[in-house]
């Protein structure tokens, strides 16, 4: 329940979703627009954040002999919501209606996408989730709020290709790099997930103990966390091991 200050320049706001942003949404829901340009738009647009009472103290007064309970201290803020996996996430909306579909007590405060963002970046909060009651629900990954609140392109961990997802090459590049130099690490590669956005399949000298291996999985681990690219670009990740053929 942090407080955030909405932006002299939306004054006359009259609480609508951006066509274009709704019309990239509704393409995102039918699968013909990517989270990619959905996240582009929201870079140019301003979002609705919700701002929510949240009562601190209360007390009693007599009236006719019948003691009443009152509000004597409340304040207003924005709220977190919790993400399936634990994350918190900033909800926004496009649209005041959209917010009332999901709090009615909510008030609307119009800010750049990219000041919310910015403010989710210092609260520690993970994610964005747009319009979360609909009409169409997007959650924004970590890497993405984090180029929003920097100002800069967000460019996803997995791209398109004819032949389904692939990982990116400049990721793929720097997963191998960090994971190379740890010793009993015969090759790493990268490909889309399972329970992670990107997975990382390692090949280990055969022989290894548990404890070994749990040594190789820390020291990769390690390495892969003090990526930049890595740390920049992906949101999740999880390690497999493979044959080291």
């Amino acid at each position: 329940m942090r407080s955030i200050q909405p932006t002299s320049q939306f004054a006359g706001d009259d609480g609508s979703a951006d066509p274009e942003l709704a019309r990239r949404l509704e393409g995102l829901q039918a699968g013909t627009t990517p989270l990619r340009d959905v996240v582009a738009r929201l870079a140019e647009t301003r979002v609705l954040v919700p701002v929510l009472a949240e009562l601190e103290a209360t007390g009693t007064v007599s009236h006719d002999g019948v003691e009443h309970t009152v509000d004597k201290e409340a304040s207003s803020g924005v709220v977190a919501l919790e993400s399936a996996d634990g994350r918190r996430a900033l909800p926004v909306f496009t649209s005041v209606a959209a917010m009332q579909a999901w709090r009615a007590d909510a008030r609307p405060v119009p800010v750049e996408a990219a000041r919310a963002a910015l403010s989710a970046v210092n609260e520690k909060w993970s994610l964005l989730v747009v319009d979360p009651a609909g009409p169409v629900t997007a959650l924004v990954p970590r890497p993405a709020v984090w180029a929003l609140a920097q100002g800069v392109e967000w460019r996803p961990a997995l791209v398109a290709t004819d032949d389904g997802m692939e990982v990116d090459a400049e990721v793929a590049r720097a997963i191998g790099d960090a994971a190379a130099p740890v010793q009993h690490v015969v090759r790493a590669s990268a490909e889309p997930g399972r329970q992670a956005e990107v997975a990382v399949v390692l090949a280990i000298d055969p022989g290894l103990d548990r404890a070994g291996l749990d040594v190789v999985l820390g020291q990769v681990n390690a390495r892969l966390a003090a990526a930049k690219v890595v740390a920049d670009r992906v949101d999740s990740l999880e390690l497999r091991i493979g044959a080291a053929r």
